[in-house]
């Protein structure tokens, strides 16, 4: 794995709903835009290795979410719901009228929401390494979501993600990102964030029961050592979404990193004509109307 630093360091701020949110735009205005978000508690700069290959895809713009990576945050935008309108007021505010858009892990989610209420403005979707159901997170993921702020006051967010990154990824990160890491999180950044996962006690029912309206082409790409996400999760989406694909690669959390060939791999082939192979095979059809109907019994049983 190289430890070149590929991503150009041209980040720039914009404003968006009076927040300052940090991107980074490749030179390319020919084609269909890619749009992506960074995972947490990453940044960007977690796309270093595969930005080469994406960005041969069409123009790419890469994105720190309201409290992830460096962009400022606000209290009512941690939760995946209110997130993903985010997600298109980012997209009218640089223009992007509809995208293929990158969002693994906490942006999976916002993602998903953000399709079920705006399709039009969703090519595709590739996703994974995001808790889907409650009751397959990873039991580091599940501690996180179950905590309070009070949990962590005393912590230094910074420290832990920069050792977190440097000891699970399964190659080399270079300094300066494993720094932008540790930015990104100091002191309660971290611990205010978060506030993202412990909303998933309310948000991950709400999705689940629209997951078989979303028709939008979705490839999930999951770690198959994944402690935090295991791939249940990915099947959980393949099996629920009319248009899914999922796909288990060899890497723990950060398979951007820790496999980024293989991921580079699998997110060009599927921008330059995969996602439109994707079919909806009368088994997932059978698998939407039951998740509905179980879905539907849940809420009478309420």
């Amino acid at each position: 794995m190289t430890t070149e630093l590929l991503m150009p360091r041209t980040a720039s701020f914009v404003d968006i709903d009076g927040l300052k949110i940090r991107l980074v735009r490749s030179p390319s205005d020919t084609g269909l835009p890619v749009l992506i978000t960074a995972p947490w508690p990453e940044s960007i700069y977690a796309f270093n290795l595969v930005w080469p290959r994406i960005c041969a895809l069409g123009p790419v713009t890469t994105v720190d979410l309201p409290g992830f990576g460096m962009s400022e945050s606000r209290p009512d935008l941690m939760s995946p719901e209110t997130m993903g309108q985010f997600l298109i007021r980012t997209m009218d505010e640089l223009g992007i009228e509809r995208a293929h858009v990158v969002a693994p892990d906490v942006g999976t989610l916002a993602a998903l929401f953000a399709a079920s209420n705006n399709p039009e403005r969703f090519e595709s979707i590739v996703g994974g390494s995001g808790g889907i159901s409650l009751e397959l997170l990873g039991e580091p993921l599940r501690q996180i979501v179950e905590s309070s702020r009070d949990d962590f006051a005393g912590s230094d967010g910074g420290e832990q993600v920069y050792q977190l990154a440097k000891t699970m990824a399964r190659g080399p990160i270079p300094e300066v990102i494993l720094e932008d890491y540790r930015a990104s999180s100091k002191g309660q950044r971290w611990n205010e964030v978060a506030d993202f996962v412990r909303a998933y006690r309310r948000d991950l029912p709400r999705l689940a029961e629209l997951l078989p309206t979303i028709a939008t082409p979705t490839l999930v790409v999951s770690g198959k050592d994944d402690p935090y996400v295991p791939p249940s999760n990915g099947q959980f989406l393949n099996h629920r979404m009319p248009h899914c694909r999922a796909e288990v690669i060899e890497a723990g959390h950060f398979v951007w990193e820790d496999a980024a060939e293989t991921y580079g791999k699998l997110i060009s082939e599927w921008i330059t004509g995969s996602y439109r192979e994707t079919s909806e095979p009368s088994h997932k059809q059978s698998n939407c109307s039951q998740a509905a109907a179980a879905c539907q019994g849940r809420r009478q049983g309420h």
